[in-house]
């Protein structure tokens, strides 16, 4: 698999955002599995988050990489990406935002230098506040769920995880900051040439039967 010549250089990389909800309510629905991702790359490092309460947000520092966890709603989380990036005069291409993905299966991940919001409210209030899509991304499968059986998306994204999705989710979620790891370490044509492909095992996604907002989780 060819990596995406566009792609910025690894050494440039500056502010990884994981995309999710504040509080209890959210905090083990797949809407939040970039929070969980970047968590475990805090975890790893032996670090731990600062809350900031000037960009609402919490923040841990890897030497001179940043991550960042949003503490507004989804829909809102591009306020504090460009705050910061702003503040440091960070440009796009030196950040990497991991998300939830419903068009890919649960344990699928999609490393790419740029592109649309893809109906994503967190990722279409980052491109908003920065005014440039041209930032790379990290999407992490959750799969469309169960629409067949009436449940809706909202309902899909905001629910927790199963019992039977535990596994693939805590391997995607592995999997997901072995790539940011992958990056930092061997840049960006190694990691999008091992990780943009499927898992050993990923589960497969059900059939499916086919003004600005308030602030809000989905």
């Amino acid at each position: 698999m060819q990596a995406d010549p566009s792609a910025p250089a690894a050494s440039q990389l500056r502010l990884v955002v994981g995309l999710g909800n504040p509080g209890r309510r959210y905090a083990r629905t797949r809407h939040n599995i970039g929070f969980m991702v970047v968590d475990e790359v805090v975890r790893r490092a032996g670090e731990s988050w600062l809350g900031d309460r000037s960009l609402n947000s919490e923040v841990a520092r890897l030497g001179s990489l940043r991550l960042l966890k949003p503490q507004t709603y989804m829909n809102e989380s591009g306020r504090a990406v460009a705050a910061l990036s702003r503040f440091h005069q960070w440009q796009p291409p030196q950040l990497l935002v991991v998300y939830d993905d419903v068009s890919l299966p649960l344990g699928r991940l999609r490393l790419r230098a740029s592109g649309s919001a893809g109906g994503h409210n967190g990722m279409r209030s980052i491109i908003q506040h920065l005014g440039s899509d041209g930032f790379p991304r990290l999407r992490v499968g959750i799969g469309e769920g169960r629409r067949s059986t009436g449940e809706g998306l909202t309902d899909h994204v905001l629910g927790d995880f199963t019992e039977a999705e535990e596994i693939d989710r805590s391997e995607a979620v592995d999997r997901a900051a072995d790539a940011i790891e992958t990056v930092l370490q061997r840049g960006w044509e190694a990691a999008m040439n091992e990780f943009n492909i499927p898992p050993a095992r990923a589960t497969p996604p059900p059939q499916s039967s086919g003004g600005r907002p308030a602030p809000g989780p989905a």
